[in-house]
């Protein structure tokens, strides 16, 4: 009977819209015009980088995998999140929930040490800049990638495994729009302390790491620009670097909140609210910061849709 108690949970319910019945309908189309706002958004990056040669250069070829990841990452959560503000049931089955937390980890794991990468990048640009085309090669930008969505693939399936392997019997009601690590596990009947404690290292370290690679790679780039004759040279390196500051500091304060946060502090109305803002606001800014700040990106972007207005 125990056994069959712990296997009773085959769906959970989503919660957090639930307070907010007025508003679903205007939520709905507010989101849906920032969901393909942001889907276009990453299309047009994408495009431009694959079809502008001049953009074959390492640093696009990180921006358009930051662009891929993000558009897979935002449909994950987002349809369903827009099917479930017009619903009046909103569930999800438990093999959809362990799907939707593997990828959502899964991306943003990589997301974060894709981040690592890009400032890897950026180092050896300003540090090296001699050697930068040698040493940031095909080959090491590719190695770097596969790299990255290899930790992002094993953080995700070893977390999910340890969630999803908990039993479900006594609530199935989650506070929050899509199946995240805490909500999943606040209803777990109960858990042992070292599944927890895994849990928590193995979130910790993925913020840590790749935050301590970023911090050592700026530490060089700061000391190296400091060391430029002209304040022209100096604005110049420092201003390839502003945009993957500005994205940093976003992922990491909103990654921060959620996960790095005392257990004692959990509050689902403020992490459903942080969760909005970077399952869908985040993605809709951050290719905006880069391509709207890069001239270079601009004056492709001029060529590229030039070139499409006069093919026909």
């Amino acid at each position: 009977m125990e056994w069959v108690n712990e296997t009773l949970v085959r769906e959970f319910v989503f919660l957090d819209f639930s307070s907010l019945t007025g508003l679903q309908r205007l939520l709905f189309f507010v989101f849906l015009l920032v969901y393909m706002f942001t889907l276009g958004t990453n299309a047009v990056i994408i495009s431009t980088i694959v079809l502008d040669r001049a953009l074959h250069t390492p640093m696009y070829f990180f921006l358009a995998g930051l662009s891929c990841s993000e558009t897979c990452y935002t449909f994950i959560i987002v349809p369903k999140m827009l099917v479930d503000l017009l619903s009046q049931k909103k569930t999800i089955s438990f093999l959809g929930c362990s799907i939707q937390m593997f990828s959502f980890l899964f991306l943003g794991c990589s997301h974060s040490f894709l981040l690592a990468a890009m400032g890897y990048d950026r180092y050896v640009a300003i540090c090296n800049p001699l050697r930068y085309t040698v040493i940031m090669g095909h080959g090491m930008c590719v190695g770097l990638v596969a790299v990255v969505y290899l930790c992002g693939f094993t953080i995700a399936e070893i977390i999910t495994s340890l969630v999803f392997h908990l039993p479900f019997h006594s609530s199935n009601q989650l506070h929050h729009f899509f199946c995240d690590i805490s909500p999943v596990l606040k209803v777990a009947s109960h858990h042992t302390h070292f599944s927890q404690f895994v849990i928590i290292m193995l979130c910790a370290l993925v913020l840590v790491i790749p935050l301590l690679l970023i911090l050592i790679s700026y530490i060089h780039i700061i000391s190296a620009i400091l060391h430029f004759p002209s304040t022209l040279g100096r604005y110049k390196a420092f201003s390839t670097c502003t945009s993957h500051l500005i994205i940093v500091i976003v992922h990491y304060d909103c990654a921060s909140f959620i996960y790095l946060r005392p257990k004692s502090n959990y509050s689902s109305s403020q992490d459903a609210l942080i969760s909005v803002s970077y399952t869908i606001l985040t993605p809709l800014f951050n290719p905006m910061i880069y391509s709207l700040r890069n001239k270079e990106f601009k004056s492709a972007l001029q060529i590229v849709v030039g070139r499409t207005i006069s093919l026909p």
